[in-house]
């Protein structure tokens, strides 16, 4: 796998992190998840510069932004008992759909 894609995956495993942590910061209320959040959401942002070292933004951004999407709303069914309805559940298989189309058969997706 280039490295460009690992500096992807552990971006989106840090806006995940960050993510999960800001609701547990319980609006910045709680030091240790707030903490998270930052170092979570400076980490993925640093990583993602990394990956547009060799990737357009667009594409970057897009796989990004989708795959935190599917993962939070994992985290936020598994963690937070929060309920998804199946129009929501179609909506995120969508994006898993797009991410494939994006990572198959696009010519953009690395320079």
């Amino acid at each position: 796998m280039p490295v460009h894609y690992f500096y992807l995956i552990l971006a989106v495993a840090a806006e995940t992190v960050g993510t999960t942590a800001l609701q547990a910061s319980q609006q910045f209320t709680r030091l240790v998840p707030s903490v998270l959040v930052v170092i979570g959401y400076g980490l993925a942002f640093y990583l993602m510069a990394q990956t547009l070292r060799v990737m357009p933004v667009g594409i970057v951004y897009a796989i990004w932004s989708g795959l935190g999407i599917v993962f939070i709303a994992a985290i936020g069914y598994m963690v937070f008992g929060q309920k998804l309805d199946l129009p929501a559940l179609l909506g995120i298989a969508m994006i898993v759909g797009g991410i494939l189309v994006i990572h198959l058969f696009s010519a953009t997706s690395t320079h």
